[in-house]
């Protein structure tokens, strides 16, 4: 099964410390690969570049840049796709991204498919591209049939694969299969697990990104008066949606971890007993 992880970058020196605990922890999973995210507006270009670095060189972890559209000009992705090459990182995650205000962009490239067009056209098949998707629709999205055609857009433009946002109803991921087979789209599609620790966290995302909390779910979450209930009854959902997923097909799993990693720890040790590899100590 394919397991792969999401940090972000860290902003300072006590991020980095938790950063490094995290990694440390959660390189016992043996994940496929460990992306690293691209703040709203392009805000953590460098971030991004040096914590991908780090992953290959400190931690032996196969590093996975995402790459967004906010960037300020081709010349800047083409120098940071080649230093990639150069220490063989061949997997990119390209994305429309963030927009950090309301100003109209003025980039080169104006939504993901240009990107992924952009990289075909310079690189061949020298990366591996991965693109995301929505199964409860883009926040910006009028319909399912508009989310389709986007998505099929940039599998055309090149992607090989995607990542689904994050979601707690697994017909929506079931659903967005079958549409994608009906619409010719034919390239894996790995759904998007957010361990649930923190409800009012978690209500926060869930509202920016489009991420649908089921009602029955969300009062229940509220309904916890200490957080260790909560995140055991939270292991306990998220299992059994992964179970699902993975027994429907899916081929794998994606977890965002936001740079923490004992809940995410908890799901894949419940779920695969036998996936975790002991660290030696020392």
């Amino acid at each position: 099964m394919h397991l792969s992880l999401e940090i972000f970058p860290p902003r300072d020196d006590a991020q980095q410390a938790t950063l490094e605990q995290c990694l440390q922890q959660l390189a016992s999973l043996q994940p496929e690969y460990v992306s690293v995210t691209f703040g709203a507006g392009g805000s953590t270009l460098d971030r991004t570049r040096s914590t991908v670095l780090k992953l290959r060189q400190q931690h032996g972890l196969a590093a996975v840049p995402h790459v967004s559209c906010m960037v300020p000009d081709a010349d800047s992705v083409n120098r940071m796709l080649d230093e990639y090459l150069q220490h063989g990182i061949d997997r990119l995650v390209l994305l429309r991204g963030d927009r950090a205000d309301e100003h109209e962009h003025t980039g080169p490239f104006h939504y993901a498919e240009d990107l992924v067009r952009h990289v075909r056209q310079r690189y061949g098949d020298q990366f591996a591209i991965e693109v995301g998707c929505y199964p409860e629709l883009h926040p910006e999205s009028s319909c399912a049939q508009a989310e389709l055609k986007y998505l099929k857009r940039k599998i055309d433009a090149g992607a090989c694969a995607a990542i689904t946002q994050y979601f707690f109803n697994a017909d929506a991921y079931f659903q967005l299969l079958d549409d994608c087979a009906a619409a010719g789209i034919d390239v894996p599609i790995t759904p998007g697990i957010m361990p649930i620790t923190n409800y009012q966290r978690l209500a926060r995302f869930s509202s920016m990104c489009g991420a649908e909390i089921p009602r029955w779910l969300g009062k229940r979450l509220q309904s916890f008066d200490d957080p260790q209930s909560l995140r055991e009854f939270g292991t306990d959902f998220v299992c059994r949606l992964c179970e699902r997923l993975l027994q429907g097909g899916a081929p794998g799993l994606h977890f965002y971890t936001l740079n923490r990693a004992g809940a995410t720890l908890d799901i894949v040790n419940r779920l695969l007993p036998d996936r975790r590899r002991l660290v030696r100590a020392g």
